[in-house]
């Protein structure tokens, strides 16, 4: 049984119209069936990126579900023509995945971050949801893995009986990293970016009234500007002129 989402491009990217319960309930018929595939949440960085980047597209366009991750993608998915499109969020996706996978007993594994940050999220997530199961989790290096230490990740992924796997490498080594495993990996990838660091309490979220007026990035800019400054200065000026494009085209030729 599969649960279908229409889906919209923007720019070159093929991003779901979904909400949190249909993408959960993606997540959790495949997870159960321990499908191997990859789930995306796609911000205007990672529209960007595969914008620019051939190799990177084909990974995000292959993903089983890429869902509206920033509100700018939102807004663009109301403006082509979807009034239902709402907000996914990796991080409260990763929640909500969290919530139900307590609530059904399906085993979860934490791949990224640090050491330190996986002890504070194991901490915080038991102390949350005190029957879920985390059977494993794991740091990476930071750094091009070799292809013998993959291989070792994803054994001690499937030694641990995971059938949801949490990813936090950041974009885009998270994507490729999980559009690799594809075939190998039986389970559900999940790319939740900074949710690690987020839930972690390693570093702030902005308050909620930001996250609904598209202001996020201006928080996070602010906390974290010498790693995210040519993330939001370059990238969103240059997601506006050329979405106002597509825009432009599809008014042209309707």
């Amino acid at each position: 049984m599969t649960i279908a989402s229409p889906k919209e491009r923007i720019l070159s990217t093929t991003v779901s119209i979904t909400d949190y319960k249909t993408a959960c309930d993606r997540i959790f018929i495949r997870a159960a069936a321990h499908q191997s595939c990859y789930i995306i949440a796609a911000n205007v960085h990672v529209v960007m990126t595969a914008y620019w980047n051939p190799t990177y597209r084909q990974v995000v366009n292959q993903a089983a579900l890429v869902t509206p991750d920033g509100m700018p993608l939102v807004w663009a998915l109301r403006w082509l023509g979807w009034p239902q499109a709402t907000r996914v969020y990796g991080p409260d996706l990763m929640v909500e995945c969290c919530q139900r996978a307590d609530r059904e007993q399906v085993p979860i594994y934490l791949y990224g971050g640090t050491d330190t940050m996986l002890q504070k999220l194991q901490e915080n997530l038991r102390s949350r949801y005190p029957s879920l199961q985390i059977v494993g989790a794991h740091a990476p290096p930071f750094r091009d893995l070799t292809p013998t230490e993959t291989a070792s990740d994803i054994e001690r992924i499937h030694q641990s009986g995971a059938a949801i796997v949490f990813v936090a490498l950041g974009c885009p080594k998270q994507e490729l990293w999980m559009a690799q495993q594809q075939g190998k990996l039986q389970a559900v990838a999940i790319g939740v970016g900074a949710a690690f660091a987020f839930h972690s309490g390693e570093v702030s979220q902005a308050p909620r009234w930001m996250m609904a007026t598209g202001l996020e990035w201006l928080y996070r800019f602010a906390v974290e500007p010498k790693r995210l400054w040519k993330r939001y200065l370059l990238n969103n000026p240059a997601f506006v002129l050329l979405f106002g494009l597509q825009l432009l085209k599809r008014k042209l030729t309707s």
